[in-house]
């Protein structure tokens, strides 16, 4: 087993498991000096540290709302509440689909309540947030390419020129970063960003990861659209704007890494989305 690293003694935590390991950090499970447990999340030193360190910014911020509360911080490492066991992709296949939504929708609702703290200036604006897409798009234009890429890119300057409303972001919310615990249903793994809502709805149209068939399914990414719409009090017509838009976007982050499944997996699923858009 993996030393535990040491620490910040005014922590006073005790009895660490090292529970996951990603390739941005380790994730160790601790007891509080009350005995009630909580996550130490150590990062590593990687690319996208920033990322990681605006979401200790957004989990600050929003006190426990709708997020786990983030107890304390040492560097690269947070002492974070402890979420839960229970992943919402649990319920996806125990209760199905429609339920994870809604409990998701819920969430979401949570994570967007009113706020009486100014919100954090570390946080990384949406438009910097959509610079693949915008790169992406750029140089299939300049080579002829009037592709699903250039269109997404429309699209998301479109939502960025005219957002429903500005407000402290997720920036990466799906099946397995909402989990259940002893407050209920929480987001973990912010990533801070700054920008319009209909940003966070966008992520769960491509999830789970694993169930491709549900994903390019109409009646789910419909469903999906209308109820989301709801909860953020936009139409269902701009979240699947959204949607699209963000789906383009990760498919540009795959492109870069040179991952073509993941990449073509994404842009499938956009197409399905641009299909059921024209219903709306």
């Amino acid at each position: 087993m993996m030393d535990a690293p040491a620490f910040p003694a005014r922590w006073k935590v005790s009895e660490p498991e090292l529970v996951a390991e990603t390739f941005s950090s380790r994730i160790w499970k601790v007891r509080l000096e009350d005995g009630s447990p909580a996550i130490v999340k150590a990062l590593k030193p990687f690319d996208d540290v920033a990322d990681e360190l605006r979401g200790e910014h957004f989990l600050a911020w929003r006190r426990g709302e709708g997020a786990v509360r983030l107890l304390g911080r040492d560097g690269h490492s947070m002492l974070l509440e402890y979420g839960g066991d229970t992943l919402l992709s649990q319920v996806l296949d125990e209760q199905g689909d429609n339920a994870a939504t809604a409990i998701a929708a819920d969430v979401m609702a949570k994570l967007f309540s009113p706020s009486d703290h100014p919100y954090p200036p570390e946080l990384q604006p949406l438009r910097e947030r959509f610079a693949s897409l915008f790169k992406k798009a750029a140089s299939d234009r300049d080579l002829g390419d009037h592709s699903l890429y250039v269109e997404a890119a429309a699209i998301a300057d479109r939502l960025l020129a005219n957002p429903h409303e500005i407000r402290p972001l997720h920036g990466d919310l799906h099946h397995e970063n909402i989990l259940r615990g002893p407050r209920g249903w929480l987001a973990i793994d912010p990533k801070g960003v700054l920008g319009d809502p209909g940003f966070d709805a966008a992520n769960m149209f491509y999830n789970p990861l694993d169930r491709d068939a549900l994903c390019l399914a109409p009646e789910r990414i419909a469903l999906m659209a209308e109820i989301f719409a709801r909860t953020l009090g936009q139409s269902p017509a701009a979240i699947l704007d959204h949607a699209l838009a963000y789906g383009c976007l990760s498919a540009a982050w795959h492109h870069e890494d040179g991952n073509a499944i993941e990449e073509n997996r994404e842009l499938s699923v956009a197409t399905a989305i641009r299909t059921v858009r024209t219903r709306f």
